[in-house]
């Protein structure tokens, strides 16, 4: 009976290591992605904020350059 214990614990413990390294490559999978999304989401709003700035460049300067009507 105790070799039958042993061999439960023994399966146990393997089973028990099995499911935390489980745990561990989806938290590193789940970690990846967010970065991933982060740096997406970065590089996105870089652009958009690009093109607005560029848009009211271009808006004031053809403001100051338009002839003034009386």
């Amino acid at each position: 009976m105790k070799k039958v214990m042993f061999l439960l614990a023994v399966a146990g413990m393997f089973s028990f290591a099995a499911c935390n390294n489980a745990t561990e490559a989806t938290e590193q999978v789940a970690e990846e992605a967010t970065e991933q999304v982060a740096e997406e989401a970065t590089e996105e709003v870089v652009a958009d904020s690009t093109v607005v700035a560029e848009e009211a460049t271009e808006e004031v300067v053809a403001e100051e350059t338009a002839p003034v009507a009386e």
